[in-house]
C-alpha cells in the first residue's frame, strides 16, 4: 500500500486553457454518448467559477477514443479543435497510454451502458473535498492519501477494503494528535484500477504480448487471451468501485470509525508489534486525551466521536471510461468527473498539450499533476 501526505498543495482550480493543435481527423461512426445527465449536489455552487459552456451539439462516444495506440501515442478522432472545452475536447489531442480495443461496437455498447449508470460519487462531496484541501494549502490541515499502487479483481473482498480503510484511520489519529490539526483522509482506492505502462508490449522467452493495463483493461495473465483488451472489464471495474465506496461510506459512518476503536487499534499495535515500542508513550498519550474528552462530555455518542470523512481518488488515465462518468451538475453547472473525488495526471500523461490534460482542466473536480 502506498501512502502520501503534505500539508501544502497547489491551487485546485481547473486550468483556463492551453495551446492548441491539430490533428488529423479520422472518420468514424457510431452512436453518441448523452453527457448532459443533470445531477443534484449537496453543497451550493461556488461563484468564483465561472460554468462551463454546455457543447452546442451532443458529445460523440468516448468509444472512437481507443482506435489506434503506439509507443509515441495516440491520435483520436475528432473534428475541428474546439474554441471551448467539452466533454469530449480531449478527443483532438494525442492521448498516451490508452489501450487497443480490437472490438469497436462493443466498447461501444459498454460506454454506453455507462453513461447510464448513476455516478459513483457527487458533485458537492468533491466540492467539500476541494474545501478541505483550500485548509490544508493554508496550512490549516494535513492531508493523508494511501491504498495500493493498482486494484485488483481477485484481491477484491470485504477484508482488504477494511484493512486499508483502518491503516489510514491509525495514521490520521496519530497525525492528528502529533500535528494538533485536522486530517483529510484520501483513499487510492474504488477506481484505482489503470495502470500506465512503458512499453505497449512485454516479451518473455520470445514470446511477445501487449502489456497489462491493470484489470479494467486486460488481465495480467501472461498470454495471448488473458492480454486482450476487453471492454466488459470497465463494467467489472465500475461495479467494484461502487461497492468498494459503498463500504467505505459504512465504515466511516457507521461507528466502525468512532475514535475510541480507532485509539485501541493503536494500542494493540503497541503490544504485539515488535517496532510498537517506539510509539507506546504516543498510543497512550492519545488515550489519556481521549479519557479527558469523554471526562468533560464528548463521549462516544458524540457523532463527531463516532464518524469520519472519507473521499476516494485515482489517476485520471482511461479517458474513455472517465468521460463516459462525468457528468454535469445542476447547482454549479460545472462538470465533474463522478468516478471518484480527486483525480490526478500521472507522470506519463502530465503533458500540458495532451489529452488528459485537456480532459482534466474543464472538470471541476480537486486535481493533481
Amino acid at each position: 500500500m502506498s501512502l502520501s501526505s503534505t500539508n501544502s498543495l497547489l491551487p485546485t482550480t481547473p486550468l483556463k486553457s492551453f495551446p492548441t493543435t491539430t490533428t488529423t481527423a479520422v472518420a468514424t461512426s457510431g452512436h453518441r454518448l448523452k453527457h448532459n445527465n443533470i445531477i443534484l449536489a449537496v453543497h451550493s455552487p461556488d461563484p468564483s467559477k465561472k460554468p462551463i459552456e454546455k457543447p452546442s451539439s451532443k458529445p460523440s462516444s468516448p468509444a472512437t477514443a481507443a482506435t489506434t495506440a503506439t509507443a509515441a501515442g495516440t491520435t483520436v478522432a475528432g473534428a475541428k479543435t474546439p474554441a471551448k472545452w467539452s466533454v469530449e475536447s480531449w478527443r483532438t489531442k494525442k492521448a498516451l497510454q490508452l489501450p487497443e480495443y480490437p472490438d469497436q461496437k462493443e466498447l461501444e455498447s459498454v460506454l454506453q451502458t455507462l453513461d447510464s449508470f448513476p455516478p459513483i460519487v457527487f458533485a458537492g462531496e468533491a466540492r467539500h473535498l476541494e474545501e478541505r484541501l483550500a485548509e490544508a494549502a493554508m496550512g490549516n490541515a494535513f492531508l493523508l492519501q494511501g491504498g495500493d499502487c493498482a486494484e485488483s479483481f481477485k484481491e477484491f473482498n470485504a477484508n482488504n477494503i477494511r484493512d486499508t480503510f483502518r491503516v489510514i484511520l491509525q495514521m490520521g489519529v496519530v497525525l492528528m494528535f502529533g500535528g494538533q490539526m485536522p486530517v483529510i483522509k484520501v483513499g487510492r482506492m474504488a477506481g484505482q484500477f489503470a495502470k500506465p505502462r512503458s512499453d505497449n508490449f512485454e516479451e518473455k522467452d520470445g514470446v511477445k504480448l501487449p502489456s497489462y493495463r491493470g484489470d479494467n483493461v486486460n488481465g495480467d495473465a501472461f498470454d495471448a487471451k488473458s492480454r486482450i483488451p476487453d471492454p466488459q472489464r470497465l463494467i467489472r471495474a465500475y461495479c467494484q468501485s461502487a461497492a468498494t465506496l459503498n463500504l467505505l461510506r459504512a465504515f466511516a459512518t457507521g461507528g466502525y470509525a468512532a475514535m475510541q476503536r480507532v485509539t485501541q487499534w493503536n494500542l494493540d499495535f503497541t503490544e504485539h508489534s515488535e517496532a510498537g515500542d517506539r510509539y507506546q508513550e504516543l498510543a497512550s498519550r492519545v488515550d489519556e486525551a481521549l479519557g479527558f474528552m469523554s471526562a468533560i462530555g464528548l463521549t462516544t455518542d458524540h457523532p463527531i466521536m463516532t464518524t469520519t470523512d472519507f473521499w476516494t481518488s485515482h489517476e485520471c488515465l482511461h479517458l474513455p471510461y472517465e468521460q463516459s462518468l462525468t457528468r454535469l451538475d445542476s447547482t454549479s453547472s460545472l462538470y465533474y468527473d463522478c468516478s471518484a473525488h480527486f483525480l490526478w495526471a500521472g507522470e506519463r500523461t502530465r503533458q500540458l498539450d495532451g489529452a488528459h490534460v485537456e480532459f482534466l482542466r474543464g472538470i471541476a473536480n480537486p486535481l493533481g499533476i
